[in-house]
């Protein structure tokens, strides 16, 4: 017979803050269209953005990340000094080591908490969330601080006419806190490595290093392959975790996949043939395609206009490159 305790967690975890940054410089499809070949109509047909923001050399990850978070912090009302974890999902810190996790709960005050980076892409503000209801559930951290945050301009090349259009910056941040009911859902998350050439970084980092190419690296992928894929099997994992949670469309308040194109987001919900009074986050049309920063910044955003209210059931969603996906359905805070 096992001598270790029991945990003393919560019986359930909830999202108790919410809060966002986007950068203050604004850039329109006009200034994208100084490198590519290509028109202000074409873009916003095949991808929904008319705008996205880019960081300023001051707007770094960790700086964007300490403001989000700050205003989750108030939003959940609680004090900094509370957080027991602080995990930050992100593909565009480019220091190895320290975790980036590590410099922002010093930089809000947090104490000692636990600290450290995820890369899931598109999906990692969904991994996070699960890892963070865990720690709720399992008693290892009482609240937990999941942010989402990218500098995609510094990984994007501005000449490849497929992606240059589609990549902005920002951070998203929530609290995960106690519940006595759930209001986080069980996630259907998972990978299909098999098909992690589709979205990639064009080079490593050691080729960069040995001179190989003299071109930074950048993101890139094969557009009609992920469009194909999110498209049809997104919509079954977005499906399998409404099952997950006992709920059906009808119930469904608001949906939230990841911002990666409108064109996908219409055609998610037509698969899932969410009725009309379902909200649903086109953040994509100003932010453009800010990876795991995505979701919590278009849950931000649609709390803070009065699309969206509190307690109300969405649906996340998030996909991308690995090819990775993570799906729950949660109250909103």
């Amino acid at each position: 017979m096992s001598k270790i305790k029991p945990s003393k967690g919560a019986p359930f975890a909830r999202i108790m803050g919410v809060g966002g940054y986007r950068p203050t410089r604004v850039v329109p499809n006009e200034v994208i269209l100084e490198t590519i070949d290509s028109s202000d109509e074409w873009i916003r047909s095949r991808s929904g953005i008319a705008t996205r923001h880019w960081a300023s050399d001051e707007e770094t990850v960790a700086a964007m990340s300490v403001e989000a978070s700050g205003k989750a912090i108030a939003d959940a009302g609680i004090a900094p000094e509370q957080i027991g974890a602080v995990v930050v999902s992100t593909v565009s810190h480019f220091k190895q080591t320290p975790a980036i996790a590590t410099e922002i709960a010093d930089k809000i005050g947090a104490g000692k908490p636990a600290a450290f980076d995820i890369s899931a892409g598109c999906a990692g503000f969904g991994y996070g969330l699960t890892l963070a209801k865990g720690m709720v559930v399992e008693g290892s951290a009482e609240y937990v601080l999941v942010i989402g945050v990218e500098r995609l301009s510094d990984l994007t090349d501005l000449e490849d006419r497929a992606t240059a259009f589609l990549f902005g910056d920002g951070a998203g941040a929530v609290i995960v806190g106690p519940a006595k009911e759930p209001q986080i859902g069980p996630t259907v998350w998972g990978s299909e490595g098999d098909k992690s050439e589709t979205i990639k970084q064009t080079e490593s980092w050691e080729a960069y290093r040995n001179g190989s190419p003299d071109k930074f690296p950048a993101i890139t992928q094969e557009g009609q392959a992920v469009f194909r894929w999110a498209v049809f099997e997104m919509a079954k994992v977005a499906q399998q975790a409404l099952d997950a949670a006992g709920i059906t469309a009808d119930e469904l308040d608001v949906f939230i996949p990841h911002q990666a194109n409108e064109r996908i987001i219409d055609s998610m919900v037509k698969t899932l043939k969410l009725p009309e009074h379902v909200t649903v986050a086109r953040d994509v049309r100003t932010t453009g395609n800010t990876s795991a920063a995505s979701i919590p910044l278009a849950m931000e955003r649609l709390l803070a206009t009065g699309e969206a209210k509190s307690g109300d059931t969405a649906l996340v969603i998030g996909f991308g490159a690995g090819l990775v996906y993570a799906a729950t359905v949660v109250t909103l805070p």
